[in-house]
C-alpha cells in the first residue's frame, strides 16, 4: 500500500519514498532523510530546545496541507493513521506525512464511507470509526484534532502515567478548550507562557471542532488549513503575544513509540523497518 501511494503521489508535505526492498516477510522502505526526526520526539522527549509556538503552528500547517492534498485529490485517499510519530520534520521544520501502510482509497460514487477492519493507534482514531468500521475523510480530521491538542498541551493522546481523566488527552482538555480564561491550564508549560493568547484560543477552538462527536460537523481539512494559515499571518500581532503564567506543574513524559495495530487485537502484519538516507 505504502509503495503504491508514495510512488504515485508527489507533494511538498508528503515524505519522498526513494526505494524499497522485499525479501520473504521482511519489508524495507527507504525515505528521504528528515534531519529533525518526528514531531513525537520533539514534543515528548526531554531536550534542550522545546518547540516554540511559531514552530508548532508551522508544523500544524504543513501536516494539514498534506492531509488536505490527500483528501482533495481526484481519487481521494484517507490516511487513517495520522499521529505525531508519523509527522517527520526536515531541517527547517517543514512537516511531511510518512507511513502510508494503513491508507485507504476514499468512497466513490454514491457511497458515503469505506467499510474496513478497524486499525490505527489508540487515542487518535475517531470514535465512530472504532465503533462501526466506517471510514471517511472526517476520521482523519478527528485525528488531526488530537495532534493539535498535543501541540497545544505537550501531552500524549494517551498517557498511562497520568491519573484518572488526565490519561485521555481529549477528555481532559474538553472543559478548557472553549474558555479563554482557563485555556492556560492545558497549555504546554515548556512554552513558558510565550504564545499569543488569541491565536492559542483559536487553535483550541479549531481542535474542538475537529473532535466533534458528529463527523459531519467537523470541518474539512482545507478549512482547517485556511484557519491555521490565518493564524500564522497574524502571528506578528505583538499586542497579542504576552507571557501567561500557568500554575499547572507537569513532569516530563518518557518517550514511548506506539505501533499501529488493529484496535483491540494483536499485531498481525509482518515486521517492516524504515531507513532514512541522506
Amino acid at each position: 500500500t505504502e509503495v503504491r501511494y508514495l510512488g504515485q503521489l508527489h507533494h511538498a508535505n508528503l515524505v519522498k519514498l526513494i526505494g524499497y526492498c522485499a525479501e520473504g516477510d521482511n519489508r524495507l522502505l527507504v525515505y528521504e532523510y528528515m534531519p529533525k526526526g518526528s514531531l513525537e520526539n520533539h514534543l515528548f522527549r526531554r531536550g534542550p530546545q522545546p518547540l516554540p509556538w511559531a514552530t508548532r503552528l508551522k508544523v500544524a500547517i504543513g501536516a494539514a496541507r498534506g492531509l488536505a492534498f490527500l483528501h482533495d485529490a481526484k481519487d481521494q485517499i484517507i490516511y487513517r493513521d495520522f499521529k505525531a510519530s508519523n509527522i517527520l520534520l526536515d531541517s527547517d521544520f517543514n512537516a511531511k506525512l510518512s507511513d502510508f501502510g494503513l491508507a485507504k482509497a476514499g468512497p466513490t460514487g454514491d457511497r458515503t464511507h469505506v467499510s474496513t477492519q478497524v486499525m490505527g493507534t489508540q487515542g487518535y482514531a475517531a470514535p465512530e470509526y472504532i465503533a462501526t468500521g466506517r471510514l471517511t475523510a472526517k476520521s482523519d480530521v478527528y485525528s488531526f484534532g488530537v495532534v493539535l491538542l498535543e501541540l497545544l498541551s505537550g501531552r500524549r493522546a494517551v498517557d498511562k502515567d497520568k491519573i484518572g481523566v488526565e490519561q485521555d488527552l481529549v477528555e481532559w482538555t474538553k472543559p478548557y478548550l472553549g474558555d479563554k480564561r482557563k485555556l492556560f491550564r492545558i497549555m504546554d508549560t515548556k512554552l513558558e507562557g510565550q504564545y499569543p493568547q488569541k491565536s492559542a484560543f483559536t487553535a483550541a477552538t479549531l481542535a474542538s471542532q475537529c473532535l466533534n462527536i458528529e463527523p459531519k460537523s467537523r470541518p474539512r481539512m482545507s478549512e482547517v488549513l485556511a484557519c491555521l494559515q490565518e493564524l500564522q499571518a497574524a502571528k506578528n500581532d505583538s499586542k497579542d503575544h504576552r507571557k501567561v503564567s500557568s500554575p499547572v506543574p507537569r513532569s516530563p513524559v518518557g518517550h514511548r513509540q506506539r505501533r499501529s495495530t488493529p484496535l483491540g487485537s494483536p499485531l498481525s502484519t509482518p515486521r517492516r523497518s524504515t531507513t532514512q538516507v541522506r
